[in-house]
């Protein structure tokens, strides 16, 4: 089977919060081998992770998702107090982009690829398609907006309208991919074959009471990524699309710090997308 990246070719990135190291070994593959899309959009921790393949740096993505956390132990229920957020959100998105290993955005800047990040406006419940290449703070809230996790991180805010993390309505934006023109894609996930979320949805009373539309996008969450899932599995059944997830149930959950499991699910993200283009 051929696979040729041309105009047509999208690249998908789904979130998962920690499990998107996964996602870091499968980009620093693509960048050791010069493969390159000319459109790439990525959800929550696909969107994090996916800003370091579009600026060229590899091993970046890892370095922030394991070693920074192995150093600074920014995820964990005590940044609540302070930040609202189960995340050090000033760590990640002030001192690491600007001083820890500074962002290139220089280099993303002249990307001629476009990228999109997705997030879920607060007031209309639906999924929000943002590019950014030049004006740096907006990169910045777009990607924090992308990946604030509903209830474990503070609404954030772009172009002063509140949103939170994309993946409450598009985990896996393929049919955006495909209204830009992406005939063919390439869809990177973060669970093996198969998963379906067990979770049953349920209406929500107590919270987010001034969004009553994000209300109704979370009460029906779980079921639209089923749903979502059981299209990737047909569409790559069918051969429109490739998709590269883990191979088993995966032992690293949204908010896991081990660092031994995480780098593990790094190294297989490699080894898969290695296997998968090499097939190509």
């Amino acid at each position: 089977m051929m696979f040729l990246i041309d105009d047509k070719t999208g690249l998908v990135l789904e979130g998962g919060g920690m499990r998107g190291v996964f996602t870091c070994g499968v980009l620093d593959y693509l960048l050791d081998e010069n493969i390159y899309f000319p459109y790439t959009i990525g959800v929550s921790a696909g969107a994090c992770n996916g800003l370091s393949y579009m600026s060229r740096q590899r091993g970046r993505a890892k370095f922030s998702n394991i070693d920074m956390l192995d150093r600074y132990h920014y995820l964990g229920i005590k940044y609540l107090w302070s930040q609202h957020s189960i995340m050090n959100m000033d760590l990640l998105y002030n001192h690491f982009p600007e001083e820890i290993l500074p962002y290139d955005y220089k280099a993303y800047e002249e990307n001629p690829a476009r990228f999109e990040m997705v997030t879920t406006s607060c007031v209309t419940g639906r999924a929000v398609y943002l590019e950014e290449k030049h004006d740096r703070k907006r990169i910045i809230d777009i990607v924090r907006a992308s990946a604030s996790l509903p209830f474990a991180c503070p609404v954030a805010l772009v172009d002063g309208e509140p949103m939170l993390d994309g993946g409450i309505v598009d985990s896996i934006p393929l049919e955006r991919a495909v209204s830009q023109g992406c005939q063919r894609n390439v869809v990177v996930l973060t669970r093996n074959k198969g998963f379906r979320k067990k979770k049953k949805d349920f209406r929500l009373r107590m919270v987010y009471k001034d969004y009553p539309r994000l209300r109704v996008a979370l009460s029906h969450r779980c079921e639209s990524y089923n749903r979502q899932l059981k299209m990737v599995e047909r569409w790559e059944d069918e051969g429109r699309i490739i998709v590269i997830r883990p191979q088993k149930p995966l032992e690293v959950d949204r908010i896991c710090k081990d660092t031994k499991k995480l780098t593990t699910l790094y190294e297989e993200g490699y080894e898969v997308a290695k296997n998968v283009f090499e097939k190509l």
